[in-house]
């Protein structure tokens, strides 16, 4: 395997193209399990939305200008049963959603209106036609793109798509193995007798669902060739991640087993501060290896520079959006590597040491502070978190 140690920009830029290179294929899934996914073809609704005249508040459908004698009422789910369309001068009570029976031009809100008997008495001047009234189609007609391709599924998606009548949707939806490695970790309790409690494996268990990516699989393996093997061999994800064993430790020995299975580099270390030996291979069947390093903030520095260009390009969607700030103090950076920085209101949080996680839980974004550093009030490219 050849090693390749770039800079920051360079890794985020191969790991995209890794990505763009691993693009998954679109499954075709009920729309109950679409949130999260990437639409793979344009969304075309099944019917016209709303599908006929319906009130848009509570109220009266009225035909003509009053007064209005009151003939019956009408309410959502069902339809005014009457064939013969309203007569100017009447009025049906009408419930929002309710299909607007055929003769009315408008609704009078509740509000607006008092029964008086059989009569209908407004208050103020009487509405306009087509007043309160969503006409069918006024969303959308039958055939009509409701979402492109290539739109991700979140809350307002999926219910637009349901409204639109769709029962089933092709995605694209990238499932990740997450490989947590080391002997010393915990997974319950405080540390003790020399052991750790594992952060990694909880933080990616939210970490990976908010960049929309399914957790096919979480393990934990062993410091020993063996077991990382067989684990690497039984993953069946699109996307793999371990945590720890990157360096070249005496008990690092992922990059000896990434050599047994035929797997190539294509970064193996970067100059960033947390996170230098963080890594990313492809696997021989083509599927990327995401290796974060062990220390939970420096983890996070691998998530930020390599997995999440590469699971954004695998769905076919640009990497995550950095935006620009200031930041309000000078931060300092060596002249040879960029800073991964928390920051909240524009300040380092503190407690932001390679092993901690408590400044990134209090922090509002990571800025990338170049080599050299930056000064207070000049630009500053921010990542957002999940």
């Amino acid at each position: 395997m050849t090693s390749v140690e770039c800079g920051w920009s360079r890794a985020c830029e191969l790991a995209a193209g890794v990505g763009a290179a691993s693009v998954v294929a679109p499954m075709v899934v009920p729309l109950a399990s679409a949130a999260g996914g990437i639409l793979a073809e344009n969304a075309c609704a099944r019917g016209d939305l709303p599908p006929a005249d319906v009130s848009a508040m509570d109220g009266w459908a009225v035909a003509g200008p009053p007064p209005w004698r009151v003939v019956g009422e009408v309410l959502a789910g069902s339809r005014w049963p009457s064939s013969r369309p309203l007569a100017p001068g009447e009025a049906v009570g009408i419930a929002t959603g309710a299909g607007l029976p055929a003769g009315a031009d408008a609704v009078l809100r509740r509000e607006r209106g008092r029964p008086d008997g059989d009569r209908l008495v407004a208050g103020g001047l009487p509405p306009d036609a087509g007043t309160d009234v969503r006409s069918a189609g006024q969303e959308c007609r039958r055939g009509d793109v409701v979402l492109e391709a290539g739109t991700e599924i979140g809350a307002a998606a999926l219910g637009l798509l349901a409204a639109a009548g769709l029962d089933r949707v092709a995605v694209r939806r990238v499932r990740a193995d997450v490989l947590v490695l080391g002997d010393e970790l915990l997974t319950s309790g405080p540390g003790r007798d020399g052991r750790l409690r594992d952060a990694l494996g909880p933080l990616l268990s939210v970490w990976l669902p908010g960049r929309g990516i399914e957790i096919a699989s979480r393990r934990y393996v062993p410091d020993a060739a063996g077991p990382l093997a067989t684990a690497l061999s039984g993953s069946l994800g699109d996307v793999v991640v371990t945590t720890g064993s990157t360096a070249r430790g005496p008990v690092d020995f992922l990059h000896a087993v990434l050599a047994s299975a035929g797997a190539r580099l294509v970064v193996d270390g970067v100059a960033v501060r947390p996170g230098h030996p963080q890594l990313l291979a492809v696997l021989a069947d083509g599927r990327p290896l995401v290796g974060l390093p062990g220390n939970p903030l420096a983890a996070v520095s691998g998530l930020l520079t390599l997995f999440d260009p590469v699971v954004a390009s695998m769905r076919g969607r640009p990497p995550v959006a950095a935006r620009r700030g200031v930041l309000a103090v000078d931060v300092p950076a060596g002249p040879d590597a960029t800073r991964l920085v928390p920051v909240a209101g524009g300040r380092p949080a503190l407690f932001a040491g390679p092993g901690m996680l408590r400044g990134l839980a209090g922090a509002d974004a990571v800025a990338v502070v170049p080599p050299g550093g930056i000064r207070a009030g000049e630009p500053a490219v921010l990542l957002d978190l999940p």
